[in-house]
Order: C-alpha cells, then sequence, then structure tokens
C-alpha cells in the first residue's frame, strides 16, 4: 500500500481497539491551559473535536462538562468510538469537510488529529463553525525526548523508518496562535507501551511481522531497564490555541 496521508490516517481503523487500550489519554493542565488561552471555560461550551478516533480526548472533555461532539471519518474508529463513548454524538467527517452548523461552536479540537489535513481547507472551515471569539486548540501528545531512553528509542524507530523527525507538524501560519508545552508522565506495563507503539501509524502500515520484530528486541532493551516490568512514559504535550 502506499504511504499516503490519507492511507495513513485510515490505518487506524483496523486497529482501534489497540488504539483505545494503549494509547496515553492527557493531563487536567491540558484542559486547564485550552479555557486559559481560549479566555472561556469548558463547562456549557459548544466543542466539536475533530477527528475524535476512540474518543480519548472527546470524554475528557465531556468530563470538563464541556457539550460536546464528536467528528471521525474512520469506520473503524468511529465503531470503538460509539463502543465506548454512547453518551456522545458523533457525526462522520474530516476537518477538510466539517458536517457542522456555521458559527454553531466555540471551541474546535483536534487532538493529534490536525496533521491529517489540508490546512487550505481546514482553517476556512474552522472560521466558518467557530462562533465570533470561538477558539481552535491543535496539540499533539509525544514522549519527551530529553529523557535519555526516550531519545535513543526515538532514534531508533527514525532509523527503522528513515524519517528525519516530525517536520509535519505546522501550526497554520494565518491564525495568530498562542503555544504552550506540559510536561507529564504515567507509569504503565512495559506490554502496554510496546502495544502503544504498534498503534501508531507507521507501525501500521510496516504491517505485524515488521512490527513486532521491531517491538521485540525493544522489549528485551527495556526488561533490563526496568526490571519490574513497569515502563514510566514521560510526555510533551505541544498545544496551540487561536482565538478566530
Amino acid at each position: 500500500m502506499t504511504s499516503t496521508p490519507r492511507t495513513r490516517a485510515r490505518s487506524f481503523d483496523a486497529a482501534a481497539t489497540l488504539y483505545s487500550a494503549n494509547r496515553p489519554g492527557y493531563p487536567g493542565e491540558l484542559f486547564d491551559t485550552v479555557e486559559e488561552l481560549a479566555g472561556r471555560g469548558l463547562r456549557g461550551a459548544r466543542v466539536a473535536d475533530v477527528g475524535a478516533g476512540t474518543g480519548i480526548a472527546t470524554g475528557l472533555l465531556r468530563a470538563r462538562g464541556a457539550e460536546v461532539l464528536a467528528v471521525e471519518p474512520g469506520d473503524g474508529m468511529a465503531a470503538e468510538f460509539r463502543r465506548s463513548n454512547p453518551g456522545i454524538p458523533l457525526v462522520r467527517g474530516d476537518g477538510d469537510r466539517l458536517p457542522l452548523v456555521t458559527a454553531g461552536f466555540d471551541l474546535l479540537t483536534y487532538a493529534q488529529a490536525w496533521h491529517w489535513t489540508d490546512p487550505a481547507r481546514s482553517v476556512p472551515e474552522a472560521r466558518r463553525v467557530l462562533r465570533p471569539g470561538g477558539a481552535l486548540a491543535l496539540w499533539w501528545n509525544d514522549m519527551d525526548p530529553t529523557v535519555p531512553w526516550i531519545a535513543e528509542q526515538d532514534e531508533r524507530i527514525r532509523d527503522l523508518f528513515h524519517a528525519d523527525g516530525l517536520t509535519y507538524r505546522a501550526l497554520p501560519a494565518e491564525l495568530d496562535f498562542t503555544v504552550r508545552e506540559i510536561r507529564w508522565s504515567r507509569r504503565i506495563p512495559l506490554d502496554v507501551h510496546l502495544a502503544n507503539h504498534a498503534s501508531h501509524s507507521a507501525f501500521l502500515m510496516l504491517g505485524p511481522a515488521g512490527t513486532w520484530e521491531f517491538l521485540d528486541a525493544e522489549r528485551a532493551r527495556l526488561t533490563a531497564l526496568f526490571p519490574d516490568g513497569t515502563v514510566e512514559e514521560r510526555y510533551v504535550v505541544t498545544l496551540g490555541v487561536a482565538v478566530v
């Protein structure tokens, strides 16, 4: 299969259960910062979470009191979302063609999903569906490369995929973003750490044989570092918020 942004985005559909079970959530400080930069609280806010996937961010927005609606294009991800979040409305679509009413929302969120859009389309769509003074919030959650073992693992992953780094996560220049970084961590079993990697699009495109050959080698390395089988994953969430 040719690796295009669209095929990589849709690769998640075959692994929605893996994704839901092993991907990290987000710290409360992230949502505090969204409220600060958007200039309003989440409680009672009309929010659309675009590229919602299995609903990891959507459920946390709902827990903060937002009146949240999910937008998701993928069949498998949408099915897993409905199983995990039966009380949250979901519509099918993507950021380039939002199936949403004009000027109907206080906040649009993209949790690890903006890079799957075409900004030439998704920026005008964001402007269209946001109310005057509404905000667009984009964030990415990455393991902290200042931690030595994480930096070494990142280098092995880049070598595997012949990749130079995360060059695709540009914020759209036509909007005035304020950017913050939020650091947090989680302690998880080693198997969950490895399955988290397996749920990423690059590994999904690689296929199970190549993925688990690489991750089995990682298991051996990390067992030496974490002999009790518990890994502390440290993260940095990069958040950009623009009031439009």
